[in-house]
């Protein structure tokens, strides 16, 4: 069964209109994004994130930073973003010449919508990408208990929150990355496998079971066009597939938008 991610994320948005409408006396819930030399990726992301915020009354504020930029000038501005906007993002890639955890460490965790500290502070936001496999498995009624739960990538965004997550409900997890030698014996035999990679088509057909889970959190540009890391034709054999676009996406988006407003919610309620 193919997902349809944006009916999940609409349901999402539905709910945080209605939340940004009964925080209107305190103001309105604002999220900054700090990027620097933004890949096609992330202009593809920025654009979905800035027309999704506006549609639920969210507010956001778009600081580039500027060309050969250090990373004390990446510090400052997340500092300086904290002071106006409840929720701080750090799109990534960042240049090469800065320093990525000094930025992302720079973002506390009371203005962490995307959940860097998911599994390390009890107040932490829930990752994004967790949220949105979390709706995706209850609408589609996929359980974790006791299932062979692969994840592809050790990435921050994807890999390290999804495990995470696969382990605290239950499921028996095996993090492989794309040049693993066991990665194809792992595959074959996974009931749900998660992939955050950035490779185009690295999973096929020959290498899942029938009935298999497709959570494709990969995402990258291939001839100009966005592709996932499971190719198309695996939703042939999958019980559930997350395409791209259009699967995990836009359910993230609206994840990241959620937690803005709850990060607001908090702020707000913490000084009246």
């Amino acid at each position: 069964m193919v997902v349809d991610g944006k009916a999940i994320a609409e349901r999402v948005l539905d709910e945080i209109r209605g939340q940004v409408t009964s925080l209107a006396q305190f103001g309105v819930p604002t999220l900054a994004i700090i990027t620097g030399d933004p890949t096609f990726e992330t202009q593809k992301y920025l654009a979905l994130k800035q027309r999704k915020a506006a549609a639920v009354g969210v507010r956001v504020v778009v600081a580039e930073l500027p060309p050969g930029a250090t990373t004390e000038v990446a510090v400052a501005a997340v500092r300086s973003a904290c002071q106006s906007a409840q929720g701080v993002v750090v799109q990534l890639p960042l240049p090469a010449q800065i320093d990525r955890e000094a930025v992302l460490a720079a973002v506390p965790a009371t203005h962490d919508p995307d959940g860097f500290r998911y599994g390390v502070e009890p107040l932490a936001c829930l990752s994004p990408v967790v949220v949105a496999i979390d709706e995706i498995a209850r609408t589609y009624g996929v359980t974790f208990a006791d299932r062979a739960v692969v994840v592809v990538g050790a990435g921050r965004l994807v890999g390290k929150p999804a495990a995470h997550y696969a382990r605290e409900a239950g499921g028996r997890v095996t993090v492989v990355t794309k040049g693993d030698v066991s990665i194809g014996a792992l595959l074959a035999t996974a009931d749900i496998i998660i992939t955050g990679a950035g490779q185009p088509g690295l999973i096929t057909p020959a290498m899942v079971k029938e009935g298999v889970v497709i959570f494709d959190a990969g995402t990258s540009e291939d001839g100009g066009v966005l592709r996932g890391d499971v190719a198309a034709a695996v939703a042939l054999k999958a019980a559930v597939f997350t395409p791209v676009p259009g699967g995990i996406g836009p359910v993230t988006v609206a994840a990241l938008l959620r937690n803005t407003v709850s990060l607001a919610a908090q702020a707000w309620q913490s000084t009246s």
